[in-house]
């Protein structure tokens, strides 16, 4: 069954590249999978790359054929249930176990991201200590091994900022509430903001802050976002439509449609073009960051 214009495609999408895997780590081909599972190969192609919608019981038969452990599964059953959603929500611990999260698959597939920062340090600018304080905030009574945890994954992600080859493309915009709010002490925040600042002279990397004194502008109607590119195929057309998300705090929400994104993309240049330039950022960020070195 396919689905209607207004849906989401990325719950289609991650569905496709997590069965993909699947199939691949089985070591079958589409044809010996469609040949199993009594399907045509053309099938096979349109649920790998997202293109049409499935019924949870495709996917659990698809996941017996390629020896999938029980919890992914589980997972990709409640995933197939979103492909039909008109719009798509993804809770915490919902229908995702600990382990699969669907933005770390999209963020890893993206050229490029484009991110607001209303009140923390995006993640993947994060240092270690500073995100466990955000974690252990938020997750209340977590405890010392899942905390390690998620704090390795989330320091993890950020290498695909450093890889060798085709590292993402980064642009970042931070209202100086982030630099001012202290996350975690003094010396946590030194550290941070000096992290902040190395990262910026990454050659894929650039930082703008939008000072106090900007006033109103398109980030403080929003709140934090992030928008996420994809790689360009031979023909020019993107292997996948972009992607905003918009965490919450009990989830996160996820638009693709072509309207959505384009008000995003609007936002963010308005706040962009508010924000100071990439050296007067610099500059503030190393003073801010002095400031917790004093304290």
């Amino acid at each position: 069954m396919a689905e209607g214009p207004t849906g989401s495609t990325v719950p289609r999408r991650q569905l496709g590249r997590n069965l993909r895997d699947l199939r691949n780590r089985a070591r079958l081909t589409v044809r010996a999978a469609a040949a199993k599972l009594e399907w045509s190969e053309a099938k096979m192609w349109r649920i790998e790359t997202g293109q049409t919608s499935l019924r949870s019981l495709d996917v659990q038969a698809m996941c017996q054929v390629y020896g999938a452990p029980s919890d992914l599964t589980d997972a990709l059953m409640g995933l197939a249930k979103e492909t039909k959603a008109r719009g798509w929500w993804h809770a915490y611990g919902d229908v995702i176990p600990e382990g699969f999260d669907v933005y770390v698959g999209l963020e890893e597939a993206a050229e490029s991201l484009s991110v607001y920062g209303s009140d923390l340090v995006p993640g993947l600018l994060q240092t270690d200590g500073y995100a466990r304080e955000i974690i252990r905030t938020h997750i209340r009574g977590i405890g010392e091994a899942d905390l390690d945890g998620r704090v390795s994954l989330r320091i993890e992600r950020q290498s695909l900022l450093t890889r060798a080859t085709d590292p993402t493309a980064l642009r970042a915009a931070l209202s100086e509430t982030v630099l001012r709010r202290p996350v975690g002490g003094p010396e946590v925040m030194a550290r941070q903001l000096a992290h902040l600042a190395y990262v910026a002279g990454l050659p894929n990397i650039s930082i703008r802050v939008t000072p106090f004194d900007a006033g109103m502008h398109a980030g403080v109607a929003t709140g934090p976002f992030v928008i996420l590119r994809f790689p360009l195929i031979g023909d020019g057309a993107a292997t996948e439509p972009p992607t905003v998300y918009a965490d919450g705090y009990t989830g996160g929400l996820y638009l693709d449609k072509e309207r959505e994104v384009q008000q995003y993309d609007a936002a963010f240049a308005d706040v962009w073009e508010a924000s100071l330039d990439e050296q007067a950022s610099l500059r503030l960020i190393s003073e801010v960051a002095g400031s917790y070195d004093k304290g």
